[in-house]
């Protein structure tokens, strides 16, 4: 599961684009409990806390026609090195690597199969300031039209290792480690959407999950606060329990009570 012991290719930051910030800042405490740090007295982008440390972002979309989505980042050493793999890997540049203030540099970008990610090269600030403990970050999953092409690319841009598990007849699980660690460091997994899901409008995305204390607690609460329930909460051996959701605005999310969740 997630630290913040960050190495290349790790999580390390999340933020939700939404059309209503206050609202989401409104729905997101009452599932979580987190509280909100504005980052300036402009307002417009600013930070979820939990026990005055950072979890994940929050701002207004910025792109016109966007849709509300939670956009995940991976450390990079080198983000303008990033991009460049990125393209070369045939994925696209959605925003520029740029610095943000002094607290690091990001870009944005898309996948083959057009799924979004970003990546963070952090200075002044490493990324989110707990992870793995309840409330936090635990995991990250994408959905995929591609599985191979998927496992290719991101191997290709941040190194990772990718190791198959059989699942269902026909389904096949795979797991992301960042280079050079061991199992116990895996930080996500990846799996190829079906023909049906595609019919039924899924589409290539990275899912956020959120460690929870109790996922029927949490998943109830989502859905009373105005979210919409997407997969029941369901027991999986040796993992946990989990259930997947959609906020008000659409943008996908998960909770989990893992086996073994981490306490970073």
């Amino acid at each position: 599961m997630l630290s913040t012991d960050f190495v290349p290719g790790a999580p390390n930051w999340l933020d939700l684009g939404v059309p209503d910030a206050d609202a989401a800042v409104t729905y997101y405490s009452a599932v979580f409990g987190w509280q909100y740090r504005p980052a300036g007295p402009e307002g417009g982008y600013g930070s979820f806390v939990q026990d005055g440390r950072n979890v994940a972002g929050v701002g207004p979309l910025t792109e016109e026609g966007a849709s509300a989505a939670w956009t995940l980042y991976f450390h990079t050493p080198d983000a303008d090195a990033s991009a460049k793999t990125v393209e070369q890997a045939g994925g696209s540049v959605r925003v520029e690597p740029g610095d943000v203030f002094d607290f690091g540099r990001m870009g944005q970008f898309t996948d083959p199969a057009g799924a979004d990610f970003a990546v963070w090269q952090p200075t002044g600030s490493k990324g989110v300031e707990v992870a793995g403990a309840p409330g936090s970050l635990a995991w990250v999953e994408l959905f995929t039209t591609d599985a191979a092409m998927a496992k290719a690319f991101y191997r290709t841009v941040f190194d990772w290792q990718c190791t198959d598990v059989p699942m269902d007849p026909g389904l096949t699980y795979t797991v992301l480690t960042p280079a050079g660690r061991g199992e116990e460091h895996a930080h996500g997994g990846l799996t190829e959407l079906s023909p049906q899901n595609v019919a039924e409008g899924a589409r290539p995305e990275w899912h956020p999950y959120f460690e929870v204390a109790d996922c029927d607690a949490s998943h109830a609460k989502a859905v009373e606060a105005g979210g919409a329930a997407l997969v029941p909460p369901t027991d999986v051996e040796g993992i946990g329990r989990l259930a997947i959701l959609a906020d008000p605005w659409g943008a996908p999310f998960a909770v989990i009570k893992s086996v073994a969740p981490g306490a970073s």
